[in-house]
């Protein structure tokens, strides 16, 4: 069957590998649709902090049963499903908290462990959910939403808080959709202007064009009335805009960072203890996210249709890649449709 692999920073090449078989416990899938994700793109860049080379990319997907033995949640074959990609030990200390999607030795799909861009994938069962009916085009966007949706959990969102995202990227834009959706009033600020006109279109109450940090505090003093912003999630993975977010936000705020990067910051820190801020880290997501957000996504009260901006067969993966990397700020959610 056919894989892509990212073989080196810039360089995506297609193989030839042994459809696999599955295991006691494991179903055989054909993949419809994947996204290609922040992380992909960093890896395709050379940026991602965690990846290694060659690999597979990709964890946002949508699937078709092929084959599956006799199971309790009903699965059978040709029933459209996604998939949680991030693999935990299930001994380390976080995993006996339940604290699962922060495992020591966690190994998500198409990072730490190959990934989901070939034709055929075999998937625990325990981590196949029922896309419900939704279409795979839309179903392989809710890995991505539930990054978005986890991180701004953590910031236990009340109804008419001031919130910020820095990165108008896809999740950054999710995190506004689902930020929105616990009542807040939402502002989102990045460097791309044609990325905050389409934020715009999605529902966000304000942008902010940061074209410095400067200017930056500017807009979010005139919008908080000098108070700041009750909650900045940072969704870049950039020094510069983490601080955006510590600077952003109020005394007594919470700062939220989903963002992955490689790059140290080096600022004065007693600025968290004088603000007396919150800060929380934000990594993968949760079974009751995915299950939650298939749910509401059926009830159709959120955009996640909009997000997909472009859409590639399997076969043209290398200029999705490519053309993704040159029009960033132009593109939002990048899709692959498995059966082109």
């Amino acid at each position: 069957m056919k894989a892509l692999y990212i073989d080196a920073p810039g360089k995506v090449s297609f193989k030839e590998i042994a459809k696999p078989v599955p295991k006691k416990g494991e179903a055989l899938l054909k993949v419809l649709y994947g996204g290609i994700c922040g992380s992909d793109l960093s890896s395709y860049r050379g940026t991602f902090a965690y990846f290694d080379y060659p690999r597979i990319p990709g964890h946002e997907f949508a699937a078709e049963i092929v084959e599956i033995e006799p199971n309790a949640q009903g699965f059978k074959p040709g029933m459209i499903v996604t998939c949680n990609p991030y693999f935990n030990c299930g001994h380390c200390y976080s995993c006996e908290r339940g604290i699962v999607n922060a495992c020591m030795d966690n190994q998500t799909m198409g990072c730490q462990r190959d990934g989901a861009f070939c034709e055929y994938i075999t998937m625990p069962i325990e981590r196949i959910y029922d896309g419900k009916g939704l279409p795979p085009q839309l179903l392989c966007m809710i890995e991505p939403f539930c990054i978005s949706y986890h991180g701004v959990s953590r910031a236990n969102i009340q109804k008419g808080e001031k919130v910020l995202i820095v990165g108008a990227g896809t999740i950054g834009v999710l995190a506004a959709i689902a930020a929105k959706a616990k009542g807040a009033e939402v502002y989102i600020s990045d460097v791309a202007p044609d990325k905050l006109a389409y934020a715009k279109e999605l529902g966000v109450d304000g942008t902010i064009l940061n074209t410095s940090s400067e200017e930056l505090m500017k807009r979010v003093n005139e919008i908080t009335n000098n108070g700041g912003f009750d909650v900045a999630i940072e969704a870049v993975g950039l020094p510069s805009t983490f601080q955006n977010c510590i600077d952003a936000a109020a005394f007594g705020g919470r700062v939220v960072l989903i963002g992955v990067g490689k790059k140290n910051l080096d600022f004065n820190f007693t600025i968290i203890q004088k603000k007396e801020l919150n800060i929380f880290g934000s990594r993968n997501s949760l079974k009751k996210d995915f299950l939650e957000l298939i749910d509401l996504v059926k009830t159709g009260k959120v955009p996640l249709e909009k997000i997909g901006t472009n859409t590639y067969g399997f076969s043209e993966a290398a200029k999705a890649f490519s053309d993704f990397d040159k029009n960033a700020g132009k593109m939002l959610k990048v899709r692959l449709d498995f059966s082109k």
